[in-house]
């Protein structure tokens, strides 16, 4: 399998993971993860990283940071080596300690930044370490929720945003997002990333695709490249979703928007002109049928057939 891409720019947004090698833990006490956190904070003076979201678990940890600089690279390599240093010496071994290179996604911050929030926030609540992410205190969730003073470090006001101006009402808010998976089957939005590479409508991916991947030598490791080629067409959506969906005009309706916004090659002006609606409507109708399925059990996989079904219009 290809390598996935290394894109780097100004201003990106990244889903992070990092796992211990042979899936071994990479914390161990309290002051292993203390230590790591340090990490974060020197990584966001010295080199400008912006840490939206993160969990720590044992053997591995997830965040959600964007680069102002574009320096993932350097941020990475300071937050990990820096790490593997300090658990090295403390414990006498060498080796790596992480497993090969982390995994960085190209995310879609305005589409996808909330989904992710939450689900990286309940990832000791699907391991089963917790029953309320409330209770886990290697987080940034309590923080979100004004259940503890948050670190300088930690950034929180783009996400909350989304939930209200008044800083606590957004809290009250997020809490209640956060919670309402909690014993609930829903789909992690990370099921829709592009060629391991990108999170984000074929309108995004085509824009990353265009700006920084089409001067990279190596096309065979360019996946997002080759699935944006050949996207479906409308007509092919239209009939597709006429078949899996039936006669449901108003479920119907939605997918169409859900699928022409994430799959087709037209804008966003174009959709609506289509509709006879506005962009912003198309973006939110998009958005809501997002967090529809991720409720709705049979809905996710008429959504998971579609997607199948497009995917052999393809070849």
């Amino acid at each position: 399998m290809a390598r996935p891409l290394k894109i780097e720019y100004p201003g990106a947004f990244y889903d992070i993971t990092s796992r211990g090698n042979e899936l071994k833990d990479v914390f161990k006490s309290q002051k292993d993860r203390e230590k790591f956190l340090s990490y974060f904070d020197t990584a966001t003076l010295r080199y400008g990283a912006v840490i939206h979201v993160y969990c720590m678990m044992g053997n591995h940890y997830h965040i959600l940071m964007e680069t102002p600089e574009g320096n993932l690279s350097q941020i990475m390599h300071h937050i990990n080596a820096s790490y593997t240093t300090y658990f090295n010496v403390k414990r006498q071994r060498a080796g790596h300690l992480f497993q090969g290179r982390y995994k960085a996604i190209v995310v879609d911050a305005d589409e996808y930044a909330k989904e992710l929030s939450r689900y990286i926030h309940l990832n000791p609540v699907r391991a089963g370490i917790v029953d309320n992410p409330g209770k886990y205190p290697w987080s940034s969730y309590r923080y979100y929720i004004g259940q503890e003073k948050a670190p300088e470090w930690l950034s929180r006001d783009f996400i909350l945003a989304y939930f209200g101006k008044k800083v606590s009402v957004a809290q009250k808010r997020y809490r209640e997002f956060v919670l309402s998976l909690i014993d609930q089957e829903y789909t992690s939005a990370l099921k829709a990333v592009i060629g391991s590479t990108i999170l984000g409508s074929l309108d995004f991916a085509e824009e990353i695709t265009e700006r920084y991947l089409k001067k990279k030598k190596a096309n065979r490791d360019l996946p997002a490249m080759r699935i944006l080629s050949q996207r479906p067409t409308v007509e092919r959506i239209k009939k597709e979703v006429q078949a899996v969906v039936g006669d449901d005009k108003a479920l119907s309706r939605q997918v169409k928007f859900y699928f022409y916004h994430k799959y087709s090659e037209k804008t966003l002006k174009e959709i609506g002109l289509h509709f006879g609606i506005t962009e912003s409507a198309v973006s939110r109708a998009s958005r809501r049928l997002t967090l529809k399925i991720a409720k709705d059990a049979t809905l996710s996989r008429k959504i998971k057939k579609l997607e199948d079904r497009l995917k052999m219009s393809r070849v």
